[in-house]
């Protein structure tokens, strides 16, 4: 296992969730520039750094022994990650400070740390939050592989931080390197709203949901096929998003005991805020979570699903597969796993290593509904 090793500590870590013979890190030379050029600016066991989007904690273990540290994601998964790797490297998990994207870190801050993240409406809305949170003379510095470092995070540093100034690549890396000003209060773009139009729903999207201008085409392909049943069913969401699924399914299923679960922080924001427009105080089970790997197993009859086919910069089915065998466990037996996907993927076939039986509920020329039973 390849060792992180900066001016401030040489840690073990790795990535969550875990696999066996992974190829990749837990970190990469962007964390390694950050820290240097934090190390050169210097600091001190006094100094208030705000880390965020550290997608496995390597920048905020780094730094625990060294500074005031508090970290912040959209992440659950991240966080357990910095969890682990603190754990792992015999450092205090009290010594970072986890704040969830769907809340704000409050201040002031001497220095911030940002990995830009894919999606920059959640940067925007990070930095739209430092305002009022930053120490006089304080320095936003973002970091990113130049291959995924897009010119608008710069110009969204410079409207909402204050002068940019980019630095020269450094092992395919890159620092956009801001200094504070004073500057008016802005106001968020975010979240968004969008209709459905059946059933008629006005869904709240905070700024990291996926497809949060408009219903996804994966999701448009599932909600038609959705089963029904007035019967006491335990259902569950998993990867629910802005809970659309969840919620479009609970209205047609008055009786059905509702989970719904993702791993970010803002997705589970929104399914909350959702959930209430649509479905007023009915109980729901709404939280942040790996998965369904803290549900009791045989606790499910259904579980319906559009799983994602990335983490991060990372495109692979590997996310996808373990959230298939977290649904298996956690279904009773004759329960069932309902999932769209696109065509391409080959989720029958995997579905068949995993269930008992596998079936075709309906096709668009993208997109098919599997029904898989346990």
């Amino acid at each position: 296992m390849p060792i992180f090793a900066t001016p401030f500590a040489q840690l073990d870590l790795v990535r969550q969730p875990e696999q066996q013979d992974d190829p990749l890190q837990a970190f990469d030379a962007a964390d390694e520039y950050l820290l240097n050029h934090l190390h050169e600016q210097g600091i001190t066991g006094d100094t208030r750094i705000l880390v965020l989007n550290d997608s496995f904690g390597a920048l905020a273990a780094s730094l625990a022994a060294h500074a005031q540290v508090t970290s912040s994601g959209d992440s659950h998964l991240g966080h357990i990650a910095l969890q682990r790797n603190l754990a792992r490297n015999q450092l205090d998990a009290g010594c970072v400070r986890f704040v969830p994207a769907s809340e704000r870190a409050d201040g002031p801050f001497d220095r911030v740390l940002v990995r830009v993240p894919k999606t920059l409406a959640l940067l925007e809305e990070q930095l739209i939050r430092l305002h009022g949170q930053l120490a006089p003379g304080a320095t936003v510095v973002a970091a990113g592989m130049v291959k995924h470092l897009p010119h608008a995070a710069g110009d969204l540093l410079a409207k909402y931080i204050g002068p940019m100034q980019p630095s020269l690549a450094v092992k395919k890396a890159r620092l956009l390197i801001a200094t504070a000003e004073q500057k008016s209060a802005p106001s968020s773009p975010y979240p968004t709203r969008y209709q459905l139009d059946q059933p008629r729903l006005t869904l709240i999207n905070h700024a990291n949901v996926f497809c949060r201008e408009g219903l996804d085409i994966g999701t448009r392909a599932f909600l038609p096929h959705l089963p029904r049943s007035l019967a006491d069913i335990r259902a569950a969401d998993l990867g629910c998003g802005n809970g659309v699924l969840g919620i479009v399914y609970a209205l047609a299923n008055p009786q059905a005991q509702m989970t719904l679960v993702d791993e970010s922080y803002m997705a589970v924001q929104s399914a909350q805020e959702n959930w209430r427009a649509a479905l007023g105080d009915r109980p729901a089970d709404i939280r942040a979570g790996d998965g369904l790997a803290e549900q009791p197993e045989d606790s499910l009859d259904l579980v319906l699903c559009n799983p994602p086919f990335h983490q991060q910069q990372v495109v692979g089915d590997f996310l996808a597969w373990r959230m298939f065998v977290q649904a298996r466990d956690a279904l009773v037996k004759g329960g069932e796993l309902w999932i769209v996907g696109n065509r391409h993927l080959g989720y029958h076939a995997k579905l068949k290593r995993l269930f008992r039986g596998v079936e075709q509920v309906a096709a668009t020329p993208k997109f098919v509904v599997l029904k898989a039973s346990k």
